[in-house]
């Protein structure tokens, strides 16, 4: 548990401008602004300071040794390079590792690392504090939107991970974190424009340095940004599916009401650069009864016909009040039997991190449960709590 006292990401009080998240540009604007550098110049600052915070991890600026003591302190004066707080770190049985992280009162979104993931290991970062799109089988979806991350946040999800593992210089050899999922909590494509600006600083080959080829954004069909995403990150595209029919898919995933499947798998078909080598990946999760049947996994191979693709089946993650079950292990290797009979890589994905409320569709911040509890609690007995406690989305 962080100190509470601990300086919270983004700050109305706090009149110092947080480097973490500026895109490069807009790091040397800020630099050629507020010390009236010439633009060759603040060029050249801007990328030392770049790598000092992306490919290093500083902290504090007095670590940024090439670079004279007399700027040293006047960025001191003017910026700061805060990381979110980390409200709680709970680590799995497995090695999964779960942070819960507040970026300013009542903003807190979760991130997981998980190892042995991808090359070596990926960290799923979230988009937003809460969900919209209220799919049933998801309890992340159970908890109400409050706002889109920005940049800067997405961004220090993964300073934070890489704090924590140990992962800097960012150039190191045998790097534990090669992969960024963003498979956390909301829908990246109603935050594009961060979501592409994160990428941007995530890929960038002089910090943190992780391929766009790596960077994996999942969506359950925002039709219209599918283009846009593809063309302006080139990051590499999943699909939560979970149905094979529209009518299931309007149950499962409401927003397949407004864009289909015709749409969504036309979309696919027409993403920025797909082909074998840039497959798209379908998530499927195994609900028992619901969508685990040898007609519907002959379904989804139809329905994938001309797409290059993989499908990662999922085994259903239970949670309290979700009213489904997950498939049956035999049942889920007979599914994945006629995918792969088709020419479909299909693995069938390991739970990780189950234990600590990590794994996929879990996520959800501890934090709002226990805080709408303790307000029940004061307005049933009058305890005395403070208005604090009331969690953001309550």
């Amino acid at each position: 548990m962080a100190d509470a006292s601990a300086p919270v990401f983004t700050s109305k009080t706090d009149a110092k401008i947080n480097l973490i998240g500026l895109t490069r540009e807009q790091l040397r604007a800020r630099l050629e602004e507020d010390f009236a550098l010439e633009p060759k110049k603040a060029r050249m600052r801007a990328s030392q300071i770049w790598q000092w915070i992306y490919t290093h991890g500083v902290k504090d600026f007095a670590e940024m040794t090439n670079i004279s003591k007399d700027l040293r302190a006047g960025l001191t004066g003017k910026y700061r390079l805060t990381r979110p707080e980390i409200v709680e770190h709970r680590v799995s049985s497995d090695g999964t590792r779960k942070y819960l992280l507040r970026f300013a009162p009542g903003v807190e979104a979760e991130a997981v690392f998980i190892p042995g993931v991808g090359k070596a290991g990926a960290l799923c970062v979230s988009s937003q504090v809460g969900c919209t799109l209220n799919c049933t089988f998801c309890h992340t979806g159970t908890q109400r939107l409050v706002r889109n991350l920005t940049a800067a946040e997405i961004t220090a999800q993964v300073l934070v991970a890489k704090d924590d593992i140990g992962e800097w210089p960012s150039s190191k050899d045998e790097r534990q974190l090669t992969n960024i999922v963003f498979m956390g909590m909301g829908e990246p494509l109603y935050n594009l424009d961060n979501v592409s600006d994160a990428i941007g600083i995530i890929a960038d080959g002089e910090g943190i340095s992780i391929s766009r080829r790596r960077i994996t954004v999942s969506t359950s069909g925002i039709v219209p940004e599918f283009h846009k995403l593809g063309t302006g990150t080139e990051a590499m595209l999943a699909i939560s599916l979970h149905a094979t029919n529209d009518e299931l898919r309007n149950e499962l995933v409401p927003i397949n009401k407004k864009y289909p499947l015709e749409q969504l798998l036309q979309a696919c078909r027409d993403y920025p650069g797909v082909s074998n080598a840039r497959r798209i990946t379908f998530e499927y999760v195994m609900l028992k009864g619901v969508n685990d049947s040898d007609a519907e996994a002959r379904e989804l191979v139809r329905l994938l016909k001309g797409i290059p693709a993989k499908i990662n089946l999922i085994p259903f993650n239970p949670w309290e009040g979700s009213g489904y079950e997950c498939a049956d292990w035999s049942r889920i290797e007979a599914f994945a039997e006629i995918v792969n009979r088709a020419g479909y890589a299909s693995p069938i994905r390991t739970p990780r991190g189950r234990d600590i409320g990590a794994a996929c569709g879990q996520l959800k911040t501890d934090s709002v449960k226990q805080r709408a509890s303790e307000a029940r609690r004061a307005r049933l007995y009058g305890d005395g709590l403070s208005d604090t406690t009331t969690a953001a989305g309550e």
